[in-house]
């Protein structure tokens, strides 16, 4: 039998000829970089990469070998596209980026839209982004801001893109790619949900109360308290608090934020009812500008890809190879194409970062339409 050491012995040499065949492909990538950097060609070639694994696979002995080199390959083919990218970076070749960078984002005299009705966990999160000093508005829906932006009635649209318990908002997600709309800011607001009750009523009044599910969902221990209170769902928080405003019953209530109390003169009849004190909504600061803080240090992107093995972590190497931290990835189906998704990912990073830069244009072009959805 063959020591082990004399195997590991003849491994080590192999892998030795390994990483100086590897430096050798990667000074000749350098050399094809240097010839598209000349000719204005693209760096990535699908149907040559796919030819080229497709005649490599055929020199395998077996299944498991082949699928093994058409890995290998796969990573090495990936390591020499970036490799170019830097290059093409180094010299200049980067493309511009279409957004302007600006030192801070206009927060007075502006207009702003947000949805909901008065009182909305929306609206508590437009005045503490914008303060007091602007002209705003409210719609019933989201499309409705999103149009609002896009048409010109409004400058800035404050709207939810992800709640820390019930998650993303998805609806969001798909109006971002509808529109030709950029997030420039964003604002996170605690879902401090308290009960609220006309003047003069206490908890002994109290036989209805009125909330959103899942702000009811929320306060359920609360509400287990009071079984004899009746539960009726809403549309949202702040409809709950206008209905028992404007009723005037002091049996009912309302479980909604004390800025909407505020907004609808209601009595805070008992605070910290909600079971997770960590629950907060990210809200999103829209426009129909293409620009971005100088200082800002989030990027939103979306993109689709094809759907066969490996794409999509052919693409998320990209934040790897430029040392850019991935914050967040969702996806959401591609309409009237089963099985295949659009992916939206939010990475740290300014538009002004040459790692930045060397990420995106490699996402660029080894997926299918990707848009920068803003940077902030």
């Amino acid at each position: 039998m063959t020591d082990l050491k004399e195997l590991r012995a003849e491994i080590d040499a192999i892998d030795t000829q390994m990483v100086e065949l590897f430096e050798k492909r990667m000074k000749v990538c350098q050399q094809v970089a240097e010839y598209k950097i000349q000719t204005g060609k693209k760096v990535f070639d699908r149907e040559r990469e796919q030819n080229k694994i497709k005649s490599l696979t055929a020199l395998a002995d077996n299944d498991f070998n082949r699928h093994g080199i058409e890995e290998l390959f796969q990573q090495i083919m990936a390591m020499s596209r970036k490799l170019q990218y830097q290059l093409l970076a180094q010299n200049g070749v980067v493309g511009r980026l279409p957004f302007i960078g600006v030192e801070e984002i206009e927060r007075e005299n502006v207009r702003v839209v947000f949805q909901g009705v008065e009182g909305a966990y929306s609206q508590a999160a437009m005045k503490a982004y914008f303060g007091e000093k602007i002209s705003t508005f409210h719609v019933e829906q989201w499309r409705d801001a999103m149009e609002a932006i896009a048409e010109g009635s409004a400058d800035f649209a404050v709207l939810p893109i992800e709640n820390s318990t019930a998650g993303s908002v998805n609806d969001m997600y798909d109006l971002l790619v509808e529109f030709e709309n950029y997030i420039v800011g964003e604002q996170v607001i605690r879902c401090q949900h308290v009960l609220l009750g006309v003047p003069g009523a206490t908890l002994d009044d109290i036989h209805t109360v009125y909330s959103h599910p899942q702000a009811l969902s929320q306060c359920r221990p609360y509400l287990e308290e009071h079984r004899g209170w009746k539960q009726v769902p809403l549309e949202n928080t702040a409809v709950a608090a206008k209905k028992v405003a404007k009723e005037g019953d002091k049996s009912q209530a309302a479980i909604a934020s004390g800025f909407a109390g505020e907004c609808f003169g209601l009595n805070v009849l008992a605070e910290q009812i909600y079971s997770n004190e960590a629950n907060s909504t990210r809200f999103i600061i829209v426009t129909n500008q293409r620009i971005f803080r100088k200082d800002a240090d989030k990027i939103s992107i979306c993109f689709e890809l094809p759907h066969s093995s490996g794409t999509l972590y052919n693409i998320l190497s990209h934040f790897i190879y430029n040392n850019l931290s991935m914050t967040k990835i969702e996806s959401r189906p591609l309409y009237g194409r089963n099985w295949e998704y659009r992916f939206f990912i939010d990475f740290e990073g300014n538009l002004n970062d040459g790692a930045v830069k060397n990420a995106l244009r490699g996402i660029r072009e080894e997926a299918i339409n990707m848009r920068i959805l803003g940077n902030y």
